[in-house]
């Protein structure tokens, strides 16, 4: 096999074009070999095999530097700079992250896992570059998806008053995650249909020159158009049309679906994994039922229709009332203070790792003008994504410090559930909702009147400790509860319910009869959910120990180990009570 023999991309230029032909084959068998096996990005993978290969031939990396945008599509860069052997030997599958990473190889600059970022990094290393009075090429790589985002638009203006080397390659697959929205793309379907002839051109416009490949997967005829550009000394866009999923028909078929996976069939493309019901189905299911009985409701999504498991079916279920901004977070959050200003109700399901792109908004459209959006924050949560580029770590930090906002922990299905329809049905604030992690959970809940907002849930009344179980942690307290039985405890355990604020009337209270309190909450700890609460106690006789993830970006962890690193198990919390006590 050809493959064997690459050990960095010098290996490439040696090649016949019918040898790189040959491997591009090869590496797609690879991938595929390992994705099956293992799960991730799958669809865009396969559809740039050839451009990355050519890339890699003509340009000389690390010298010349390639920065790929969001770098989910970096896998057949990784193969081709040293790291085959990840995608080659099983047991080293997880030795190379799902994204690029500089402490992996010097080919990569950056650690990427957001979209629209490439344009902007780039143009920051030209700028570097000439101010240095160094000479070599700078090339971004961003899809057609990426494009949407608003800080692409912000670095092509400025990469096109550049007057410098900076090349982009528009890789076009007509995808996003799912389909594309917004006008840009009708240019790139004209621009496509006419070969790159047509007389309108977003990327002219800027004053960028432009080039076109409607052969994006024919590695020769992308040598030859990416030889003509290597060493402009000027901005130029070489847009390549390619195939997304090329090579395995399930992907090329279904390429929403096959975007990312977990293993799989190779030879049925079925599942190796059973997926339980989870919250992002039941979410979609209790929307659509909104959507028809109620024709305000406006769900957005921001690219991910994922999210909230809004598949093709659902989308064409729910029309209008459906709306996907494309990468556009910022401006989802905006339309949606819109929307809910004028008397509809906008509901934006999103992942808690990109709510993070959206503070500004959340901030001033959203919040300080008091409409009453709802917020769906999916995998907040420890249980959620651990890719370093995708935690969902952060946003009780991040939100729950915004004046106006209600953020809401519930801690099971039937309190989610109740959640969304007060949300969804009161008009005084924007209303977000933190997901429970780790499974869907169900119990008995009592009725509450979510309008008295930060009111929070004794569910056991006890004495002398009191344990505030934040959203998914609350089980966690309620095996706690249990376990401080065996010591004679009997403690209490509160359901906060409310992120944003603190019950005082409630906290005051528990002075009177207990001697510590303890806060559990599934996000940093830092400037989190249980700070608020020592605040309080500050100055009084009440010890007070918070449980949350230290401040960090932990990358690829496993959940119940990153749990124990910050001392979060039923063992050591019991432990740690017993010896604040004074009890053996």
């Amino acid at each position: 096999m050809i493959i064997e023999k690459i050990n960095s991309p010098k290996d490439l230029k040696s090649l016949t074009t019918k040898e790189l032909t040959i491997l591009c084959d090869e590496i797609r068998e690879v991938l595929l070999t390992k994705l099956s096996e293992h799960g991730g990005h799958i669809a865009s993978n396969l559809g740039i095999v050839e451009l990355t290969a050519a890339l890699h031939y003509v340009f000389n990396s690390p010298i010349d530097k390639i920065v790929f945008d969001v770098s989910h599509q970096s896998y057949v860069h990784k193969i081709l700079t040293g790291r085959k052997e990840s995608f080659l030997e099983k047991d080293k599958y997880d030795d190379v992250s799902g994204y690029s990473a500089p402490s992996e190889s010097e080919h990569d600059l950056f650690i990427l896992g957001h979209t629209s970022t490439s344009l902007s990094l780039a143009c920051g290393l030209a700028k570097a570059r000439d101010l240095k009075g160094e000479k070599y090429n700078i090339i971004a790589v961003i899809g057609d998806g990426s494009l949407s985002g608003g800080e692409a638009y912000e670095g092509l203006n400025n990469i096109a008053q550049s007057d410098t080397n900076t090349i982009v390659i528009v890789n076009d697959n007509e995808m996003s995650i799912a389909e594309n929205h917004g006008g840009l793309y009708q240019n790139l379907q004209d621009l496509r249909e006419s070969n790159g002839k047509c007389e309108y051109n977003f990327f002219k416009a800027l004053g960028l020159e432009y080039h076109y490949i409607e052969e994006g997967n024919d590695v020769a005829k992308l040598i030859s158009a990416l030889s003509e550009i290597k060493d402009s000394k000027k901005p130029v866009v070489l847009h390549v049309h390619t195939l997304k999923g090329k090579g395995y028909n399930y992907a090329e078929k279904d390429k929403e679906k096959w975007h990312w996976g977990l293993p799989f069939d190779l030879k049925t493309g079925e599942s190796k994994v059973q997926v339980p019901v989870d919250y992002n189905e039941l979410t979609a299911n209790y929307l659509l039922k909104k959507i028809k009985q109620d024709s305000n409701v406006v769900v957005i999504t921001s690219g991910t229709p994922s999210a909230s498991a809004f598949t093709k079916k659902r989308r064409e279920a729910a029309g209008a009332q459906f709306v996907d901004v494309g990468i556009a977070e910022e401006h989802a959050i905006a339309y949606a203070s819109g929307i809910s200003k004028n008397g509809a109700k906008a509901i934006y399901p999103v992942y808690s790792s990109f709510v993070q792109r959206t503070y500004d908004q959340i901030s001033q459209d959203l919040c300080i003008n008091n409409s009453p959006a709802v917020l769906i924050i999916f995998a907040g949560s420890v249980y959620g994504l651990n890719d370093v580029t995708h935690l969902g770590l952060y946003d009780i930090t991040m939100m729950s410090n915004i004046p106006n906002l209600v953020y809401l922990a519930p801690t099971c299905k039937e309190e989610y559930f109740a959640m969304l329809d007060y949300a969804i049905s009161q008009k005084e604030h924007p209303i977000a909702i933190k997901v429970p992690g780790g499974g869907v959970i169900s119990r008995e809940i009592a009725e509450c009147d979510y309008s008295k907002i930060n009111k929070f849930e004794i569910t056991h009344q006890g004495e002398k400790v009191a344990i505030l179980a934040l959203g998914t942690f609350y089980h966690l307290g309620e095996q706690i509860l249990d376990e401080l039985s065996k010591y004679g405890l009997n403690a209490t355990l509160i359901n906060p319910k409310f992120i944003t604020g603190i019950d005082k009337e409630l906290l005051e209270k528990l002075k009177s009869n207990h001697e510590l309190v303890i806060t559990i909450e599934d996000g940093i700890l830092e400037g989190g959910f249980g700070e608020k609460i020592a605040s309080f106690y500050g100055t009084s006789k009440i010890l007070v120990k918070n449980y949350g993830i230290k401040k960090s970006f932990p990358d690829r962890f496993v959940a119940e180990e990153l749990l124990r690193e910050n001392g979060i198990s039923l063992e050591q919390i019991t432990a740690d009570i017993l010896t604040l006590l004074n009890i053996k």
